[in-house]
C-alpha cells in the first residue's frame, strides 16, 4: 500500500469499524459541525492530509494507535493494532519474545 493512500483508507476503516459517521467523528475531533463531514471526507480521500496532532486526536476518538494509520504493511498495521489492545503485561512479554526472536 503506498503511503499516500494508506492514512485515508485505514482512517475509513477505522471509522466504520467504529459505526460512526463523518460529521460525528469531525465534530468529537473539534470540527465546526457544518464542514465536519466534508473535512472528514477530504481526509478519506486522500484530497487534504491533516497534521500529527490532528491525526492524533482522530486515533484516539477511533479507539487505534495513530501509527496504525500510517503504517504502509497491512501486516505490520494489524500488528500494531492487536499489540495496541493488549494490556501493559501482556505487552512487555510479547516484546520480550519478539527481542529475544532477533538474537536467535
Amino acid at each position: 500500500m503506498a503511503y499516500e493512500s494508506c492514512f485515508p483508507s485505514r482512517l475509513k476503516a477505522a471509522r466504520k469499524k467504529k459505526a460512526i459517521s463523518q460529521t460525528e467523528l469531525g465534530r468529537r475531533i473539534g470540527l465546526d459541525s457544518q464542514s465536519a463531514s466534508a473535512r472528514m471526507n477530504n481526509y478519506e480521500k486522500g484530497r487534504h492530509q491533516p497534521d500529527f496532532n490532528m491525526a492524533k486526536n482522530i486515533a484516539e476518538q477511533l479507539d487505534v494507535p495513530v501509527a496504525y494509520l500510517y503504517c504502509e504493511c497491512d501486516e505490520m498495521a494489524e500488528l500494531i493494532l492487536a499489540f495496541y489492545k493488549l494490556a501493559s503485561e501482556q505487552r512487555k512479554r510479547i516484546l520480550l519474545e519478539v527481542l529475544e526472536l532477533q538474537v536467535l
